[in-house]
């Protein structure tokens, strides 16, 4: 049987199969036509402008991998004119992250880009191994979505850079739309869908040039352009959510190689659909009307884990909240919460908070959103919504539960331990020949 020839150049051999349609490609049309797609996102969204200095979120994974050097080659070949850096996040994983940041130095050096790295330690006096130390493994993934993006922003900002470039693809983005859907969080699916994104607490907006390249074609462009890049996922992930969207996406996928794709055009039409007013609270949109806003400590599933492995359920954030904010109003602080109607029972009798008028008909009107106002956290100076951002707030519970003095044993104490005294007995109760032991 002869070789199937190459559907594009037609005179090379086909070695490579598109997941994303079944194309039959060379090597060189296949790595040709990747960049180009990639290429024509970049344009057609106009996510640069010349001279621009760019952070790419780095954490040596094969995103933001080829992400860096995708964006590299793009620069060179069509003259975008822009600084390229290396940004990239030491969450503090002992056998994960300490790895992964040993490839993306390697990176440096390939790609000629220069590298900051912004460890959790020096920002919040705690690394992720501690966190999990101290809440377990379930929603930890909060945590470190919060902390995560306040770190790349204060990391941008001390470079003195404005854009921030991610390694989302079309199967992160895809998850994100099914994990929102199955949450009912529409605001947030209108963000999410987004290829740029700007934030209430800074002026610093992120962009996703792979929104709409499979991960699978990506793992392929690293394996044939020979690319350097750090394989395993989060040892913390796998208990997050996300995890059950990807599932349900590659179990799609199986079935319909357009499913990723088709999730993502779907997710992108419902949030046109969504009003500005719920899915941009209190931001204008004037003259960015293709920018969604993210709340502050919004997460989006960082491309850094992984493959943006993980963020905890939907309810764990609300609920973390609540607690944080009702231990400090306890303690005497000012909170802001939005107002809500509350039925409670006391004494076997409901009570509501607010009692309808007798005779007087229902409002038809919705309930009015609470406006976005800009401040900087009184602990941090980071901006936020809230007079405490969320950081700050994890962070006090953190601290709160942590042991104020360190636990030590002198060498008096050592003696006679009762560890050490049964080790004792042991060697008395063997005989002569082991108490003769030194």
């Amino acid at each position: 049987m002869a070789p199937t020839p190459c559907a594009l150049c037609k005179l090379s051999r086909a070695l490579i199969i598109r997941p994303k349609n079944y194309q039959k490609l060379c090597k060189p049309c296949f790595i040709f036509l990747f960049e180009t797609e990639i290429h024509n996102t970049i344009t057609s969204s106009s996510l640069f402008r010349p001279g621009e200095r760019i952070a790419i979120g780095a954490s040596g994974g094969k995103d933001s991998t080829v992400l860096a050097s995708v964006l590299k080659t793009l620069n060179e070949r069509h003259n975008y004119g822009l600084d390229l850096l290396l940004l990239s996040i030491d969450e503090g994983i002992k056998g994960y992250r300490d790895d992964s940041l040993e490839t993306v130095k390697r990176n440096a050096v390939q790609y000629d880009m220069p590298l900051s790295i912004v460890g959790y330690d020096e920002l919040y006096g705690w690394t992720m191994d501690q966190v999990v130390s101290q809440i377990g493994k379930k929603g930890n993934c909060t945590y470190c979505g919060v902390f995560r993006r306040q770190a790349l922003d204060r990391g941008a900002a001390r470079l003195g850079i404005k854009h921030v470039v991610t390694g989302h693809n079309a199967d992160d983005v895809a998850e994100t739309v099914m994990m929102n859907l199955l949450r009912g969080d529409l605001p947030r699916l209108s963000r999410a869908t987004s290829i740029v994104t700007a934030s209430t607490a800074s002026d610093i907006k992120r962009s996703k040039p792979l929104k709409y390249a499979y991960e699978k074609e990506i793992v392929l462009y690293a394996h044939h352009k020979g690319l350097d890049y750090f394989s395993t996922e989060c040892i913390y992930s796998p208990e997050a959510f996300r995890g059950s969207a990807r599932t349900l996406i590659k179990n799609l996928e199986r079935v319909r190689p357009s499913a990723i794709l088709d999730v993502v055009k779907s997710g992108e039409d419902m949030a046109a659909l969504v009003p500005a007013k719920i899915s941009n609270p209190g931001f204008s949109t004037t003259g960015a009307k293709d920018i969604a806003v993210v709340l502050d400590g919004d997460a989006e599933g960082e491309g850094g884990c992984g493959s943006s492995s993980g963020r905890a359920s939907g309810g764990e954030m609300a609920v973390m909240e609540l607690r944080l904010r009702d231990q400090e109003t306890r303690e005497g602080k000012e909170t802001q919460n939005a107002d809500h109607e509350t039925d409670c029972t006391l004494h076997g009798q409901r009570h509501d908070r607010h009692k309808p008028t007798p005779g007087a008909k229902p409002s038809s009107k919705g309930k009015r959103l609470p406006k976005q106002q800009l401040q900087k956290c009184i602990r941090c100076g980071y901006l936020s919504s809230q007079s405490v951002c969320k950081a700050c707030l994890l962070l006090e519970g953190l601290n709160r539960n942590r042991p104020k003095t360190q636990i030590s044993v002198s060498v008096e104490e050592e003696e006679i331990s009762p560890t050490l005294t049964r080790r004792m007995e042991g060697l008395t109760t063997a005989g002569p020949e082991a108490a003769n032991v030194t």
